[in-house]
């Protein structure tokens, strides 16, 4: 890790600590750009909003999808207090951020969800239909 993303790390930190502050859940993240300069932060809102996808790497990856070209995105470090969950790996994926860097593991939070039980595939024929040719 270098001197830079200590600091941007400690920052997503610090952010976590002002959500709690705040009577959110403690997480905070931030997107640095290819320069080096901050691009956008956040901390999780999920209590203030009442949504369940207010977290603040989530809300990051879909600003980055908006407002940055695919190849400024691609250049893009997400620091992140605690390392991302799947939903928020998942629209990490689909931004094209170029790399995410995080404090503390899911492991190591200790925190988990029950998964919910996934059945499948059925019709895969006509599943098939409704997306072909809509992926080049």
């Amino acid at each position: 890790m270098s001197p830079l993303d200590e600091r941007f790390l400690r920052r997503a930190i610090e952010l976590a600590v002002q959500a709690r502050a705040a009577g959110e859940a403690p997480f905070g993240s931030l997107l640095a750009g290819p320069g080096g300069d901050i691009l956008a932060e956040e901390h999780n809102t999920v209590l203030s909003d009442n949504d369940i996808s207010a977290h603040p790497e989530l809300k990051l990856a879909r600003w980055a999808a908006r407002n940055l070209a695919p190849d400024v995105a691609a250049g893009t470090t997400m620091f992140t207090s605690c390392q991302p969950c799947g939903m928020c790996t998942g629209a990490i994926d689909r931004s094209g951020l170029g790399r995410v860097v995080y404090a503390l593991s899911s492991a190591q939070l200790g925190r988990g969800f029950p998964s919910v039980p996934q059945e499948g595939p059925f019709l895969l024929d006509l599943a098939r239909a409704a997306v072909d040719g809509y992926y080049p």
